[in-house]
């Protein structure tokens, strides 16, 4: 397992890490497909890694490492840009002491130690699931047959009845979404599990979101004004990106078809949602949902603006405290999870 880590992996030759891709991939479920290896690299960090397929779905290797995670002090500090933001958006809510604000919504700091694993590039929705027209009819819902129609001839681009059914406009096409409502977490983990596949821990998510960094954001201690964020836009476009106005910036902006900055892949080849209005499914240490990478959009609706809006998506160490208040079909609609395989019984070859 030694070569799986990612202090010796970054040493090996490429031949090498095929060998080893091809070692691992001996082992896996039949519809998991070795496809070669590729480089990922961003906010500093580097890696050449194997991908993966299985199903239409893109997974990758990421090897494993000793690392510290959570937060409870700065490692660079913000520049005068970020504290000026920072400071201003807190105070108008009773903040004095930004540090204390910040850690309080932080996971603790620990040393962990942090498997080789399997890791799908992209989420799935928990909550939503894409069907046919045909199934949806078949859901008898009154209210669906006259939404569609009125969404087929109307200009939306999305529509959704809350916790029934979503209608998103892609081209000519309409894709048609139902909410899972009898669905529990027993049984998706069961059903997973009985397929060969986990769920990320909070220790495996962070590590995979900020790649044993110890900076607030995977980039630094500072916030990039530079972003395309969902439901702002291009904040170099807006007409000023630190205003902690209500509303979001998108209609000040430029909405090109550049792609928002959080959603793209990482130095790991995995992809995030990047909206503070998601959660990704990750557990504790006792098996218990943690969500990570959102706080359902409290701060946003707040009015907090960009930087302390999009804290829950953007920090590495975000954790959401009031998560555990909301029932489990208000967690579903906004919830994302991704398959993964600890890869803790390749034996060395």
């Amino acid at each position: 397992m030694e070569s799986l880590q990612r202090s010796v992996w970054e040493g090996l030759s490429a031949l090498e890490k095929e060998e080893w891709m091809h070692t691992i991939a001996r082992q896996l479920p039949e519809q998991m497909r070795y496809e070669g290896l590729q480089t990922f690299e961003r906010y500093g960090q580097r890696t050449e890694t194997g991908v993966f397929v299985c199903g239409g779905q893109q997974f990758v290797f990421v090897p494993g490492d000793r690392v510290t995670l959570g937060w409870d002090g700065w490692q660079e500090g913000m520049n005068e840009e970020t504290s000026a933001d920072m400071l201003e958006t807190v105070s108008e809510y009773g903040v004095e002491d930004v540090d204390s604000f910040l850690s309080d919504q932080m996971s603790p700091v620990r040393e962990v130690e942090i498997a080789p694993m399997l890791v799908e590039c992209r989420t799935h929705s928990l909550g939503w699931t894409e069907v046919t027209e045909e199934e949806a009819v078949e859901q008898d819902d009154t209210d669906f047959a006259a939404a569609l129609e009125g969404f087929r001839h109307g200009k939306l681009n999305e529509y959704e009845q809350y916790q029934q059914f979503r209608l998103v406009r892609q081209g000519e096409d309409i894709r048609i979404f139902w909410f899972n409502e009898d669905l529990a977490l027993e049984d998706l983990l069961e059903e997973e599990a009985e397929a060969g596949f986990g769920v990320l821990t909070e220790d495996e998510w962070e590590y995979l979101y900020g790649g044993g960094c110890r900076t607030l954001f995977p980039w630094g201690d500072s916030f990039d004004y530079t972003l395309k964020l969902k439901h702002f836009g291009d904040l170099q476009e807006a007409d000023d990106p630190m205003d902690d106005s209500t509303e979001p910036l998108t209609a000040l902006v430029d909405q090109s078809d550049r792609p928002y900055d959080l959603e793209l892949p990482n130095f790991f080849g995995v992809q995030f949602v990047g909206d503070p209005y998601t959660y990704e499914l990750t557990l504790d240490d006792d098996g218990e949902m943690q969500p990570k990478g959102g706080d359902g959009g409290s701060m946003i609706c707040g009015g907090m603006g960009p930087l302390v809006g999009f804290l829950p998506a953007a920090t590495v160490f975000y954790r959401d405290a009031n998560a555990s208040d909301l029932d489990w079909e208000d967690l579903m609609d906004c919830m994302h999870y991704r398959r993964m395989i600890r890869l803790t019984e390749v034996a060395e070859s």
